[in-house]
C-alpha cells in the first residue's frame, strides 16, 4: 500500500487535523511542516503531491504509539529505514493496544476471517519458517475494520 493512503486513512479514523499530525511526527524528531503535510494529502497526479517516505511514515507510526500509549522510558525507538505491511500492521496494532482476539474481531467486522495461527504468522520474525507476508488486501481490511470498530 502507499504510505500516503494509509496516513490519510489513519488521520480520518483518529480525527487528526494537520496540526495534530505535525505534533505526532515531531514527537519522534521528524520535523514536517504544515505545508508538507498538506502536500502528503494531495492526489498523486497533483504537481504538489509529496510521497511519504518509509522513514517518515515509520516515524509517524512510532509517534502514533507514543500518542496512544504514552512514551517509554529510555531512548526512543529509531524509525525503520524500510517498512513492510507486516511492520505497519504491527505498529497500528500496538498503538491501539489490540490483542490477537481483538484483531481477529476487527478483521471479521470488515468481512475477513482469520485464525489466531494465521494472524500470528504476520508478526513472526522474517526468518521464522511460519512467517507470512501481509498482503495489501489484508492490511487494507484491517484498517477498514479499525474504522468500523473505533467509529461506532
Amino acid at each position: 500500500m502507499i504510505n500516503n493512503d494509509i496516513l490519510r486513512r489513519l488521520s480520518t479514523i483518529f480525527a487528526f487535523d494537520n496540526e495534530k499530525l505535525q505534533a505526532i511526527f515531531a514527537s519522534t524528531q521528524c520535523n514536517i511542516s504544515l505545508e508538507q503535510i498538506t502536500c502528503l494529502f494531495k492526489e498523486k497526479d497533483d504537481a504538489e503531491y509529496k510521497a511519504l517516505s518509509d522513514v517518515e511514515f515509520a516515524s509517524f507510526l512510532n509517534g502514533l504509539i507514543i500518542e496512544k500509549r504514552g512514551a517509554k522510558d529510555g531512548p526512543q525507538r529509531e524509525a525503520e529505514q524500510e517498512l513492510t505491511n507486516n511492520l505497519i500492521f504491527n505498529k497500528i496494532k500496538i498503538a491501539v493496544a489490540l490483542k490477537a482476539d481483538d484483531v481477529i474481531a476487527v478483521l471479521e467486522s470488515a468481512g475477513l476471517t482469520l485464525g489466531k495461527y494465521e494472524l500470528s504468522s504476520f508478526f513472526r520474525s522474517v526468518n521464522h519458517k511460519h512467517y507470512r507476508e501481509c498482503s495489501d488486501d489484508i492490511l487494507s481490511t484491517f484498517i477498514k475494520g479499525l474504522k468500523i470498530k473505533l467509529q461506532d
